[in-house]
């Protein structure tokens, strides 16, 4: 058994995923044989939260703190160096798994009310490999008695070939950025991307461009579909496509220090999100859950 729990393979074509019971997550993505997420090894703590599935919120609720029905909370504060609650809650508690085919499988967890997120959540977490790739699918059901807000998102950092991301060409299907403070991240004001080194709506090379930025104002394809791509000077890519209704805001990491110097500009991670940093507090796109009322979200990550 692995560090991460017992591991479950999956393959279609040239597709291979493996997928990790704690958080439900993906440790590894190839085509064949090439990499298209930055994978950790079997014996390894998950860095960072790569592969992770965010829920009940993703990114930042500043001060872990927020207020629903007139009643305060207080989060656990899991990114003290800048006070605030960082990337919900299952990212390494224990799934079960509930079904697996040799190209999908598919996990569960009962989020138990806690301090500071006193509401329960039945969460499902399906991956399943087609021809377009692995698709991940994440359906969470309020099982408890009152209102639970909630918000989802993935963390896979993408990885378009050999090298850092200076090297390899950046697409993003936005038009806004959200600025933050450069201390702790936290939301300010949109403001277009048009004209600054963050508008990526035309293909370019990433440079050194550092980006750790919620973007929005999302342009779908005639398919409905968003697409971020990212390839190498060879022309080898990785995709992440989702529908832009459901999951209207995305983040955008070039993976800079204080990541491992190993890891440094070694993956760009890809975060189709369906609310903003501290939305808890904000209100904005949140989404607020009733009673036996579920919410689902899927994303895919494939080859170019």
């Amino acid at each position: 058994m692995s560090r991460g729990g017992r591991e479950h393979e999956v393959s279609h074509g040239d597709y291979t995923a493996v997928l990790t019971e704690v958080g439900g997550g993906i440790r590894l993505l190839q085509h064949a044989g090439r990499d298209l997420v930055r994978p950790y090894a079997a014996d390894e703590v998950r860095p960072r939260f790569r592969g992770s599935v965010l829920l009940p919120w993703p990114n930042r609720v500043a001060d872990g703190r927020y207020e629903l029905g007139g009643e305060e909370h207080q989060l656990p504060l899991t990114e003290p160096d800048r006070g605030n609650a960082l990337h919900g809650l299952v990212c390494w508690v224990r799934f079960d798994l509930l079904e697996a085919t040799g190209s999908s499988a598919t996990f569960g967890h009962r989020l138990v009310p806690q301090p500071g997120y006193p509401f329960e959540l039945d969460v499902t977490v399906r991956h399943a490999l087609d021809d377009d790739g692995l698709t991940t699918t994440v359906t969470a059901r309020n099982v408890g008695a009152d209102d639970a807000p909630y918000g989802v998102a993935p963390h896979p950092y993408l990885v378009a070939g050999t090298g850092t991301v200076d090297g390899w060409t950046l697409q993003l299907p936005v038009t806004e950025v959200l600025e933050v403070t450069p201390d702790r991240l936290l939301p300010l004001d949109r403001s277009p991307v048009a004209g600054t080194d963050r508008d990526f709506l035309r293909p370019r090379p990433i440079g050194s461009t550092a980006l750790d930025h919620a973007f929005t104002g999302i342009r779908a394809d005639d398919d409905a579909r968003a697409r971020v791509r990212v390839h190498d000077g060879t022309g080898t890519g990785v995709q992440c496509t989702w529908d832009p209704a459901s999951l209207p805001w995305l983040q955008v990491h070039t993976g800079d220090l204080p990541l491992e110097p190993e890891n440094h500009r070694r993956g760009l991670a890809v975060e189709p999100m369906t609310c903003p940093p501290d939305a808890f507090r904000s209100g904005e796109d949140l989404v607020v859950l009733r009673p036996g009322e579920e919410h689902t979200a899927s994303w895919t990550v494939g080859t170019l």
